[in-house]
């Protein structure tokens, strides 16, 4: 689907100033790793990922999403009564019902005639509703929407190193699956999206394609999510083929993107991809056939924060300078499940707040 009447007003992007190095898991891992006699520096080495951040313990997504939404709509200098929805979408929310968006919503003031909602799908949950915002925008529903999210990894970190020194029957090989949780980070980012109007100046959202892959949705899944479940936030994952798979559906949604926006990989300026650790971008960005020196990346300071992985990474390279106005940008999303879902953007001048530039410290 193309755009030609989307902005991308501003983005509201907020951290939280604790940090758990990769060194630092691995001590709180001791047990296991005396048992198994697993080297240390392991989890680095394979991820790329030096450190993460964790909110305080007792943090509730929608706290740091109003921030952020506040902070987007204050940076696009428009007014809480012109956003005509709000869209909470990140894995961790707040409650099964009402939606986390609800509660978002009252926090940062919006009008009684937003459209108000929770969107999940996995990692793609905030891209998914950039579109359907877009899609608002485009067809003259609403001049303005929010879409905004905010991953909590403490308790999925927490309770993951507890399972794993306990559980005596692990072996190297069955430890594997356990991994990716150990690499997931949080944060909380918000898009604004506006018509042309309201911000002529800022990012041109050109265009958006899907991929769905779903016979491969089984290869990534977290614990039940069911009224009355503990909702102990344990994840099993086939790192390996999950990766595999996922690189592929990138591929083929990556052509579409190319294919539905006229553009080609000479013409691109600047790529960023969801964000999984080292190995997954080497191997990512050479199946897609692009170049790694003009690919921005956050996992090393971030890990992988999910649905608000490539969100923020977008901002960081903004207040990095590596968005320069009128680059051609390519936001290449993939998700368990496995879905792609890729955004093509022309960069102008959209405002980045909130604390992102922690990780030029």
């Amino acid at each position: 689907m193309r755009f030609d009447r989307v902005r991308l007003a501003s983005i509201g992007a907020v951290l939280p100033e604790e940090i758990w190095s990769s060194a630092e898991i691995e001590s709180r891992l001791s047990p296991l790793y005396n048992r198994l006699r697993l080297p240390e520096g392991r989890l680095e080495l394979m991820s790329g990922i030096a450190e993460r951040r964790v909110w305080p313990t007792g943090t509730q997504p929608s706290g740091p999403s109003i921030e952020s939404g506040r902070q987007a709509i204050a940076a696009a200098g428009i007014t809480p009564e012109q956003v005509g929805c709000l869209v909470h979408a990140s894995v961790c929310r707040d409650f099964l019902e009402p939606a986390t968006a609800s509660k978002v919503h009252h926090g940062i003031g919006l009008s009684a005639d937003c459209w108000v909602y929770d969107v999940s799908n996995a990692c793609l949950g905030i891209i998914n509703g950039a579109i359907q915002i877009a899609m608002m925008i485009q067809s003259g529903v609403i001049e303005a929407g929010i879409v905004v999210g905010t991953e909590n990894s403490r308790m999925l970190l927490e309770s993951t190193i507890a399972a794993l020194n306990q559980d005596e029957s692990l072996t190297r090989k069955t430890v594997k699956g356990a991994f990716a949780s150990l690499t997931i980070g949080s944060g909380s980012c918000a898009w604004l999206l506006t018509n042309d109007r309201l911000a002529p100046e800022a990012a041109e959202v050109h265009c958006g394609v899907a991929e769905a892959r779903t016979e491969f949705h089984d290869l990534c899944v977290s614990d039940s999510d069911s009224a009355g479940a503990a909702m102990q936030p344990l994840m099993e994952t086939d790192s390996e083929k999950l990766m595999a798979e996922g690189i592929a559906t990138g591929v083929a949604g990556f052509e579409k993107l190319l294919a539905e926006s006229g553009w080609t990989r000479e013409t691109l300026q600047r790529s960023v991809c969801h964000q999984v650790g080292a190995r997954h971008r080497t191997a990512m960005l050479d199946a897609m056939g692009l170049p790694v020196e003009t690919d921005s990346i956050s996992f090393p300071q971030l890990g992988n924060t999910g649905s608000v992985a490539l969100p923020l990474t977008v901002a960081a390279a903004a207040d990095r300078g590596e968005l320069g106005q009128g680059d051609r940008v390519a936001m290449l999303g993939i998700g368990s499940g496995i879905n792609s879902v890729m955004l093509a953007a022309r960069w102008g001048q959209t405002p980045i707040a909130g604390n992102i530039g922690l990780l030029a410290r």
